[in-house]
């Protein structure tokens, strides 16, 4: 926010908030002993605060709503309709302080986002759930609203902040789930795969980056311990999709880097830890022969690796045939239950979903040939995006770069995707993370490009300092 905008922010906030607590004190006195009412005041309490310091504040409260929301702890329900406020407000919010920002800019990428906002509202108009299509890609206009022009804010001009801080949310956030999984025997992700999900998307090669950036020492140690611990969980949680982009993703940065004999060293560590999750948290009651067997076929051998997965292809194949060119509407699927949205809800019907199996297979159904135009160019652009990062890396060496962890994570997701249809489902924590990287990734590559262009040491040096490594050698 601008200083003038802030100067007459402040006072009027705390002008109307005054006279509400002395209005409620006096008038309303059962509100105070209302939870209910206290846990709406302490949010919008919060909100206000991440408003007021839009920039470092509001991209941290809004992941932490969403991965809220998903999660199996107290009150999860109430961010499942709270979720979409905090993101409308981020939305608007972005909007209007980015537009008065004098580097505001939008790209090709920006522009295919808005197409895939008109193809979802279009097929929205001829699904047999029209009030879920809608609700549902209007929040798909929100994300991408915020991803054009909020989360930059996030970015722009404290890139190292930025990234250190999600490097120690990435710590923080492993730490939390060994302590449920391992110690308290909660599994607050609620299902495996949104365990592998979270493990192989986005803690693993987060961490993988901040133990490439830092020297020896304790720093590098403790992220060492944590990329292991991330590992842990996600072999533990049996998600082949997740251990898959996980593996993809670690290879595709070490090669990068020329980390060839870390590489090898992890492959090792990693096959180690597979072994030890085997013996000691097996996935049937009698163990299976191989390592094989247990993550590759899920002891399954003879039905073959995608076993699982076909059957839900197959239908989608089948709908995609019947529904060929507007498909049949954003997020929703046809199924035998004609059931009707009621006015003013907000969850999305079980009846008007189902699982798909593959993210590229689910919006084809939904939007239909048509509308997957933009859908697929956007995901063709991400993968161009990642090539890039990664072939920068590799010409210059320089591991500091901020563009490494996002393609990790770009490409993690991307491989995921083909397994689980979460990419284009905004309520999905996973989602709206994959998201908010994929449009910083947009201004980062140019970022760095320009460093390396230039040689300029002064942002490698940035990063050495706030991510606790020494500094680079010139």
């Amino acid at each position: 926010m601008s200083d003038r905008w802030s100067r007459f922010f402040l006072p009027v906030t705390i002008a109307i908030s005054c006279l509400f607590a002395v209005y409620a004190a006096v008038f309303r006195p059962a509100y105070f002993s209302s939870s209910d009412v206290l846990a709406t005041l302490l949010f919008v309490q919060a909100l206000i605060l991440a408003i007021w310091n839009y920039r470092a504040r509001f991209f941290p409260l809004l992941l932490a709503v969403f991965l809220w929301a998903g999660m199996v702890l107290p009150m999860n329900g109430a961010w499942t309709s709270g979720r979409w406020l905090v993101l409308a407000v981020g939305a608007l919010a972005g909007l209007v302080v980015y537009v008065r920002d004098q580097r505001c800019s939008f790209s090709t990428f920006h522009l295919l986002a808005f197409f895939c906002v008109v193809a979802a509202l279009v097929s929205a108009a001829v699904s047999a759930y029209p009030h879920v299509a809608f609700l549902k890609a209007t929040s798909l206009l929100l994300l991408f609203l915020y991803g054009s022009t909020g989360v930059r804010l996030a970015v722009i001009g404290r890139e190292a902040s930025f990234f250190s801080k999600l490097l120690l949310g990435c710590e923080l956030l492993v730490y939390v789930t060994a302590i449920s999984y391992f110690i308290v025997h909660s599994e607050i992700f609620d299902n495996p795969n949104s365990l592998g999900a979270v493990m192989g998307v986005a803690a693993a090669p987060i961490l993988l980056w901040g133990v490439l950036a830092s020297e020896r020492g304790p720093t590098r140690r403790r992220r060492t311990f944590a990329f292991a611990l991330a590992l842990l969980l996600l072999f533990s949680s049996y998600a082949r999709a997740g251990i898959a982009a996980a593996v993809v993703s670690c290879i595709l940065l070490c090669v990068a880097v020329r980390r060839y004999g870390l590489l090898l060293k992890g492959l090792g560590v990693a096959l180690f830890l597979a072994a030890f999750v085997a013996a000691v948290v097996p996935l049937h009651e009698q163990p299976s022969d191989s390592l094989t067997s247990v993550f590759v076929y899920k002891g399954h051998r003879e039905e073959g690796i995608l076993a699982s997965r076909r059957s839900a292809w197959d239908e989608t194949v089948s709908t995609i045939e019947v529904h060929p060119w507007l498909g049949s509407g954003f997020g929703t699927s046809p199924t035998s239950s004609e059931v009707v949205q009621p006015a003013g809800s907000f969850k999305s019907l079980r009846e008007a979903t189902r699982e798909h199996g593959n993210s590229y297979l689910a919006i084809t159904e939904w939007v239909g040939f048509v509308g997957d135009i933009p859908f697929l160019a956007l995901v063709f652009l991400i993968a161009v995006n990642v090539g890039r990062a990664l072939a920068q890396t590799r010409r210059t060496g320089n591991v500091f770069s901020p563009s490494i962890p996002l393609a990790g994570v770009l490409a993690a997701g991307l491989v995921h995707a083909a397994f689980e249809d979460w990419l284009f489902a905004p309520g999905y924590y996973v989602c709206v993370f994959f998201w908010a990287l994929a449009f910083i990734m947009v201004d980062i590559l140019p970022w760095t490009a320009t460093c390396a262009a230039t040689a300029a040491q002064s942002a490698p040096h940035a990063w050495t300092h706030s991510l606790g490594t020494a500094p680079l050698a010139r």
